[in-house]
């Protein structure tokens, strides 16, 4: 599997506000936040759920990683999804370092991977609980 979920029973900007302030316990700031529902709404006039990407970075994590395999960057930041099912239910999901840094063939990115997957489960146990 690619990521990993969770149902949180907060509302979808309660979840944000919560996955942004338990990324920053985490030691991760949020470089980028796309808001998927409003773009296509704009570009394509199509109506959904509210749908937003968050650019996740740990500095100290990132450097470490660029440092021991500089073509890295095509694979950061770590993106967080928070979106909500037209029920209402919300989701928060995270792409899993573990699978997807296996594309790289070092075992210093693959040590960060498993840091970084250790980080994102804490947060969302946070958001979970």
């Amino acid at each position: 599997m690619y990521s990993v979920s969770a149902k949180v029973s907060t509302s979808f900007d309660d979840s944000i506000a919560r996955v942004t302030e338990a990324l920053k316990t985490e030691g991760f700031g949020v470089l980028s936040d796309i808001d998927v529902a409003k773009t296509l709404n704009a570009k394509l006039g199509v109506e959904q759920p509210p749908y937003r990407i968050l650019g996740a970075c740990n500095p100290q994590l990132a450097h470490q990683a660029v440092s021991a395999e500089p073509d890295i960057g095509a694979l950061l930041p770590c993106n967080v999804v928070v979106r909500q099912d037209p029920d209402g239910t919300v989701h928060v999901l995270f792409m899993d370092p573990m699978t997807v840094l296996t594309l790289v063939d070092n075992p210093k990115v693959q040590e960060l991977a498993s840091e970084v997957r250790e980080r994102l489960d804490r947060v969302l146990a946070a958001i979970s609980g």
